[in-house]
């Protein structure tokens, strides 16, 4: 008996099928059953379906003779299931990766519930994902699994079937089953959750739910949607032969108008014909079914819903639309003001930044930002920091977002973007720094000084080199990017390739530093005590491996690529190994997977430097992380699966492969052979490694920040301290020695060295 029987129906979607069996099948969680049922679709789902099932003994193929409908077709699943626990997935939407083992150790953790709710998250036609906004009520906190009634709020989710996975025995002793007809969701999610002894929520994305352009229940216009209210009958129906549930009804009755009111708002749904029979249906159903007794109306619930409620349930049609329409001009209304409001702000922080260009430069200010108003990170801190040491009597600002506010050290101005404190600084700041680019609206005075820093060694084409790569740069502002830099009095580089590709892509005026990069100096003055620490702040496991997997993003997709099956990974590796997993800053917001204890999310760890000290090696793609971690002499593994669609897309200065700073794996079964063999660090590896550190940390001393201040806010003009030569060099060391096992001489897979 499998523990899982993941029932997939498909009706018009074989563009989108394949994809959503894949996501089953390739679960780390083996342990299930895929029943696919083609539910007489006219296009190539049956084909597809079939071909599946010849090929992978755990799909059973079920093929309807006529066009039934989401319902009845999943009830055709249903009737197949053999599994412990049941999941519904629509054949267009797919399981995130490892969501199956997810779900087994949650359903262990919490005793092998009725019911478990689950995450998921939108994924819409233009590559976007947005989680679901009401995912905290899926928090694990509390008892292990409960009543409803203990945590009424999951009865205001989304009532659809494929967020849960449902006992099996618990389904058959209920009787539970689909309708037919649009909405089919309706009457079994209701009983599931209302009659069920032990419910349990998962705090996880499991599902991404595709969100079409066209094609969807959602976005057709038809009279099935008239429906829904058969199927909000069938669910009072149900609470009528179960008196212990009536205290739901006026749950379920606020939700019922809830859904009514949705969907008469929404164009796409009704056609303009059956409007005022759906409002008329409405209202019947409401009054049919209101609770007696008085009504308790939550907080949550606003005045203009609850108006809206009541007027469908009276009937009053026109008043509803009156209202309707006022809501609407309101919201329009207050969004012009806005946009009025927001201008005459604007033209009065222009006049104010004006007047304060016309006041004398402060020539103890020194302002500083780095990624987009993020906080206090990268080479300007370091910069900031050692500016404070050196030159005590400056003060210094940082430009921020105010949630960014506490990462700034207490003698620190936070400047809030767009204020006018940040104009007045930016105005009258002798000292401009940044490793982006300043306000488009800065008008560079006479006197000031502007040093740019940048934040990467470049591996990825850059500036004026990316005009021939319009996939890569589709809102690249060339001009705006030469006039950005024509403000650059200084630019800082760490190596003297970065200097050549700098002043090539991005040509003017400026003076090259040619000094490392100040946030790397770090790496020289951290002890080994220091690291530990770090890593014990990071929860990794005393005694572990850790290695820190840092891809970048692709310019050929919008969506984060899945790159590695951690589970699959961290498995084979074994239990000395823990993955510290730091997904590229343009993914913030996207689903970071949680799929093993000893996966460690760290995504949103403010200082990426102190995840270099903290591991023992680095796994990455085509990151510039990679020559920065070079400093720290530590081994440094290339997964590059897609090297030629990368470099086809974005374009690179030189072909990693030929020398990279350490093993190349281009499958996820190399890579795991890497470090299972121990090539990861061994001899070979070591060589290519030094190569590397030779050509592009040449400058990476420890004392880079120094440089920079003594040059540009100190005035010396002579490098000062000068360059420690590379094998005098001592970089942090790393917690404990490696214990891996030693590397053979040949290398066992194919492409593992250049």
């Amino acid at each position: 008996m499998p523990r899982f029987s993941v029932i997939v129906p498909a009706y018009k979607v074989q563009a989108y099928l394949r994809e959503s069996l894949e996501s089953v099948l390739s679960q780390s969680c083996r342990d299930l059953e895929l029943i696919a049922v083609d539910d007489a679709s006219p296009d190539a789902c049956g084909a597809l379906i079939d071909e599946y099932a010849a090929r992978d003994p755990r799909v059973t193929a079920v093929h309807l003779a006529h066009n039934l409908g989401l319902g009845p077709a999943r009830n055709a699943g249903l009737a197949r299931a053999a599994g412990d626990y049941l999941i519904f997935l629509d054949g267009d939407d797919t399981l995130a990766p490892g969501a199956l083992l997810a779900i087994t150790d949650r359903l262990k953790a919490t005793g092998s519930p009725d019911v478990l709710v689950y995450d998921y998250a939108r994924t819409f036609w233009t590559g976007e994902t947005l989680r679901n906004r009401l995912s905290h009520h899926l928090r694990e906190e509390g008892p292990a699994s409960f009543r409803l009634a203990d945590r009424p709020a999951l009865l205001g989710m989304l009532m659809v079937v494929w967020n849960k996975a449902y006992r099996r025995e618990y389904v058959e002793r209920e009787g539970l089953a689909f309708p037919p007809g649009f909405y089919e969701d309706t009457p079994w999610t209701y009983p599931a959750l209302l009659a069920a002894e032990s419910v349990a929520v998962l705090d996880r994305v499991c599902v991404h739910y595709r969100q079409r352009r066209t094609g969807s229940i959602l976005t057709t216009s038809s009279r099935r949607h008239l429906d829904i209210f058969d199927q909000y009958d069938r669910v009072f129906g149900y609470l009528a032969g179960r008196p212990e549930l009536g205290r739901w009804r006026a749950a379920v009755h606020r939700r019922m108008a809830e859904h009514f009111c949705a969907l008469y708002a929404d164009p796409r749904r009704l056609p303009r014909g059956c409007r005022a029979e759906f409002f008329a249906r409405a209202r019947a159903l409401l009054r049919r079914h209101r609770p007696p007794g008085p009504r308790t109306v939550p907080a949550s619930l606003s005045r203009t819903d609850r108006l809206r409620h009541a007027l469908m349930r009276l009937g009053v049609r026109r008043t509803y639309r009156v209202l309707s329409v006022l809501r609407t001009g309101a919201v329009a209304a207050g969004r012009a003001g806005v946009v009025v409001g927001r201008g005459l702000r604007e033209a009065a922080l222009r006049l104010h930044y004006r007047v304060q260009r016309m006041l004398p430069l402060r020539p103890e200010l020194a302002v500083f930002s780095a990624y987009w108003h993020g906080g206090y990170a990268c080479n300007p801190a370091a910069v900031e920091a050692k500016l404070r040491e050196l030159a005590p009597r400056m003060r210094t600002a940082w430009i921020c977002e105010p949630r960014h506010a506490s990462t700034l050290p207490p003698r620190t101005a936070a400047l809030r973007p767009g204020s006018a404190a940040y104009w007045r600084a930016l105005a009258r700041a002798t000292y401009l720094t940044t490793n982006v680019n300043f306000d488009r609206g800065l008008v560079k005075r006479p006197g000031q000084i502007l040093l740019q820093t940048q934040h990467g060694t470049p591996l990825k084409r850059v500036g004026l080199d990316l005009l021939d790569r319009p996939a890569a740069t589709p809102t690249t502002d060339f001009a705006g990017l030469l006039r950005g830099a024509d403000q650059w009095d200084y630019l800082l580089s760490s190596n003297r390739h970065s200097t050549l590709v700098w002043e090539r892509a991005v040509p003017s005026s400026y003076t090259t530093l040619e000094y490392g990069y100040p946030r790397n100096d770090v790496f020289h003055r951290t002890t080994r005590a220091e690291v530990a620490q770090l890593r014990e702040r990071l929860g990794v496991p005393p005694g572990s491996t850790v290695i820190l997997y840092a891809p970048t993003h692709r310019d050929y997709r919008r969506s984060r690529p899945e790159h590695l099956d951690f589970e699959r990974v961290l498995r084979d590796l074994g239990p000395r190994y823990t993955i510290l997993c730091r997904t590229h800053l343009t993914y913030a917001g996207s689903v970071s997977p949680q799929v093993h204890p000893r996966l460690v999310d760290v995504s949103s760890h403010p200082s990426v430097e102190e995840l270099c000290l903290a591991s023992d090696a680095l796994v990455t793609d085509y990151s510039s992380l990679m020559f920065d971690y070079a400093i720290l002499d530590r081994p440094i593994v290339i997964h590059a699966a897609d090297w030629e669609a990368y470099e086809a897309a974005r374009g690179t200065y030189f072909d990693l492969r030929a020398t990279p700073p350490g093993a190349i794996a281009r499958t996820e079964d190399e890579l795991v052979d890497i470090f299972a063999t121990g090539h990861w660090q061994g001899s070979r590896s070591a060589q290519l490694r030094a190569s590397f550190r030779s050509r592009f940390c040449s400058h990476d001393d420890g004392h880079a920040a120094e440089r920079v201040v003594r040059r540009v806010f100190l005035g010396e003009c002579v490098p000062t301290p000068p360059i420690v030569p590379l094998a005098d060099r001592r970089p942090a060391p790393a917690a404990a020695p490696a214990t891996a096992p030693e590397a053979t001489s040949a290398p066992l897979v194919a492409g593992l060295w250049p």
